[in-house]
């Protein structure tokens, strides 16, 4: 065998970097731990001036507890409802003296939180007013407390409803799908599907042979056939979601090898040695379905560590649902994910909060003889919250919703009306 050219090494390049860019759009800063993370300039000066103005007291949740701490297991979206009526608003809420904490966006577990009300405002504290000030006498009684505590900052929702669609899900144009290394062969000849712990033959496009040198990857997610997602307006393609099915470890590149091929192969019978192909060598490390000859790999993306701060849309978003997921699934609840027609290029960004409005049905006003067909109104029905952006189409939880969502449903900054 004879290794490939270090020419198309060089061509492998530039498309693998490509579909490892696709498959994340969040910023370096995201990678970061989130305690490392600083606060920006603009974030502090929000900060400040939230502590020094509060909310209105009409925005406090009609139950709102005086105090409260923080217990392992809560999330950010969680102790936001219990005390606002509008979640993503809590760092309006945010009162807090930022000597104490220094990134606002940050609540442990173990931590007591004080809700406290002045005139027709209200904020919320990490300490009483009036703690630890000079000339105050503070009265200190022993108590006890036993309480399993995490060493993390809360996740802004419940991790294990996003985890899935965090690696799984992905959303590329069709050229790149098409182009990427395809699984051509199975090691074990009498087989046709493959899984963990298995070993797969692959390969990529004529100027892109899947090679294995140094600062190339070598860990795969594999996916099946892409899916067209279409905007529920206009029909267009906005891109082609590929369904996950495992990962594959690179164990050996392309090669060549001089053979002698047989003319029943559809090449001319010939006793001179022709330049061949040799696939690829992958293992399977991991399988969410059984794999087969067909499906493609793109490269893994490094681990990062995603932190959702939620807020409103800065600009103005009017956007459609364009599928939900599930096995057969038309409807959505509460804790389910859609796919909505707006991406990065269109300003969305992870955390942004959107009400959800149930598209009012047509149908014959029985009331009139003549039996005119007329739309009911728009009515909100909900909050959902993008957890990841790609660049035409964006994933969304939904948190809150009062009837089932359903392909073609807007969405719209959090604060629009119907």
């Amino acid at each position: 065998m004879k290794p490939i050219s270090t020419g198309a090494s060089r061509a492998l390049a530039l498309p693998i970097g490509l579909l490892a860019a696709a498959l994340s759009h969040m910023p370096p800063a995201a990678a970061q731990p989130a305690a490392n993370r600083p606060v920006l300039a603009q974030q502090r000066t929000t900060a400040e001036q939230v502590a020094a103005q509060g909310v209105p007291l009409s925005a406090l949740a009609a139950n709102a507890p005086e105090e409260y701490t923080v217990r392992r297991g809560d999330t950010l979206w969680r102790i936001s409802g219990m005390f606002l009526k509008s979640p993503w608003r809590w760092p309006e809420l945010w009162g807090m003296n930022l000597n104490d904490i220094r990134n606002p966006h940050l609540i442990y577990p173990g931590q007591q939180l004080y809700l406290e009300r002045q005139g027709d405002r209200a904020f919320l504290r990490a300490r009483r007013s009036g703690d630890g000030q000079v000339g105050q006498t503070v009265r200190v009684s022993p108590r006890n407390r036993a309480e399993m505590l995490g060493t993390g900052p809360l996740p802004t929702l419940e991790a294990h409803l996003i985890e899935p669609f965090l690696a799984e899900p992905l959303v590329v144009d069709d050229d790149t799908f098409q182009r990427a290394p395809r699984i051509v062969a199975l090691a074990n000849q009498s087989r046709v599907l493959v899984a963990k712990g298995d070993r797969a033959y692959v390969r990529g496009p004529a100027d892109a042979p899947l090679l294995k040198a140094p600062g190339l990857p070598t860990e795969f997610r594999v996916f099946r056939t892409a899916t067209a997602l279409k905007d529920p307006v206009t029909g267009e393609v906005l891109g082609f979601e590929g369904q996950y099915v495992g990962q594959a470890a690179l164990v050996r590149g392309e090669t060549e090898t001089d053979d002698i091929v047989p003319s029943r192969w559809g090449i001319g019978a010939s006793t001179t040695p022709r330049p061949t192909p040799v696939p690829a060598t992958v293992d399977v490390i991991g399988s969410k379905e059984e794999m087969k000859t067909g499906d493609r790999l793109l490269p893994e993306p490094p681990r990062e560590y995603r932190n959702y701060v939620p807020h409103a849309p800065d600009l103005p978003i009017d956007a459609r649902v364009v599928s939900v997921h599930g096995n057969a699934v038309r409807f959505v609840g509460q804790n389910q994910i859609v796919v909505i027609n707006k991406g990065l290029r269109d300003g969305i960004e992870s955390g942004h909060v959107l009400a959800v409005m149930s598209t009012g049905p047509q149908m014959v006003d029985k009331t009139d003889a003549s039996r005119p067909v007329m739309r009911l109104p728009d009515e909100r029905n909900g909050l959902a919250m993008v957890f990841r952006p790609f660049e035409r189409v964006s994933y969304a939880l939904v948190m809150q919703i009062t009837n089932p969502v359903q392909v073609g449903d807007k969405l719209k900054n959090p604060g629009a009306t119907p």
